[in-house]
């Protein structure tokens, strides 16, 4: 990783770059830490952390990285090699970075501070073998977890009950942390994407919404599973099989040098032309990795061309308000030629008694 940011150091107009976010460390060091900074120019990467975490950090960061216990203060140690390698400008993460934290870096620092822009979001779009299997890894455990979960899901417990399944289950499995807070949304409430677990009673004829996943090595699973508790309507079925068909039309235009605009599209058409528009208000998917949400995406604004090594999540929904909502994800990897499942989740409509 470090040999691929300073290629990109050399195409850029910055003599280095500076990285704060716990995200971007973790991804050019591999290295989970809640405090540290990093610096990589034309002849090296530093990681400078405190007290807390410099043993581990020895003991598990390489490829020609240097490892220093803060003294003083990030900026004087950033300045030292400011000077000694003739930095004169640092990209700066502009999207993580505040205000405030700007303020005090910039007349801190000898070099001047500059946006990085896509510097490193670039790299962070194509995932490494190593990487994609990471993000399946976290994938089974939330696989595993659903499988066990639905054995609870019947009238009579709360939404909240089965979050806290989901979560027990994940970490109990191997999950590092949550990917996200779960989503449990059950009858009308399913009709909110992103609605919050309450102590709301699951009821016979309720659509159960779950939208889950956890981490391993830092990289995201997601994916996101309907169930009907007892029985389902017609119209719920109806519903159901759309958005279904709807998925699987997405997947299938899911490839190289298609843009995410054009696979949103796949996906949306198909609901539209069942009349259910106006109720699919997001987008097909997004970018998966160390963030839960992180590009490349699968909107209907998203020009660029996927490519191989792309994570995206596969997400239509049809939410009708006051009644239900359906929802179906899987986690796609564009290929060569296509695109791989990372999902391996039945998608058939479950009946949980």
């Amino acid at each position: 990783m470090l040999q691929q940011i300073q290629k990109a150091l050399r195409e850029s107009d910055f003599d280095a770059v500076l990285i704060t976010s716990p995200q971007n460390r973790r991804y050019v060091t591999g290295f989970p830490s809640s405090a540290g900074v990093c610096l990589i120019d034309a002849k090296g990467g530093w990681l400078f952390t405190d007290f807390r975490y410099i043993e581990a950090a020895k003991k598990r960061i390489g490829d020609g990285f240097t490892v220093e216990q803060v003294h003083g203060s990030y900026a004087n140690m950033v300045n030292e090699i400011c000077m000694r390698d003739g930095i004169k400008t640092i990209a700066f993460e502009e999207k993580f970075m505040t205000c405030g934290d700007h303020a005090q870096w910039q007349p801190a620092l000898k070099a001047e501070m500059k946006p990085m822009g896509t510097l490193i979001s670039d790299l962070r779009e194509v995932k490494a073998a190593e990487e994609v299997e990471s993000c399946v890894a976290a994938q089974r455990i939330a696989e595993r977890a659903l499988a066990e979960t639905l054995n609870d899901i019947h009238a009579g417990v709360t939404e909240k009950h089965i979050a806290s399944l989901l979560t027990f289950r994940m970490l109990d499995y191997g999950g590092e942390a949550m990917s996200f807070e779960p989503i449990v949304v059950s009858g009308a409430k399913s009709s909110m994407p992103h609605g919050v677990p309450s102590e709301k009673i699951i009821e016979p004829g309720d659509f159960v919404t779950m939208d889950f996943g956890c981490t391993v090595n830092g990289y995201c699973s997601d994916m996101t599973r309907t169930v009907a508790v007892e029985y389902a309507t017609e119209e719920m079925e109806k519903i159901y099989h759309i958005v279904l068909r709807a998925q699987q039309a997405g997947i299938a235009a899911a490839k190289p040098g298609v843009t995410g605009a054009s696979v949103d599209r796949a996906a949306r058409e198909v609901i539209a032309k069942e009349g259910f528009g106006p109720y699919f208000g997001h987008s097909f998917g997004h970018g998966i990795g160390l963030d839960i949400h992180e590009l490349p995406l699968a909107a209907p604004s998203y020009d660029k061309p996927l490519a191989p090594g792309n994570i995206i999540s596969a997400e239509p929904g049809i939410y009708l308000l006051g009644k239900f909502g359906v929802r179906i994800e899987d986690m796609l990897c564009i290929t060569q030629d296509g695109c791989r499942n990372l999902t391996n989740a039945p998608k058939q409509l479950t009946i949980c008694k």
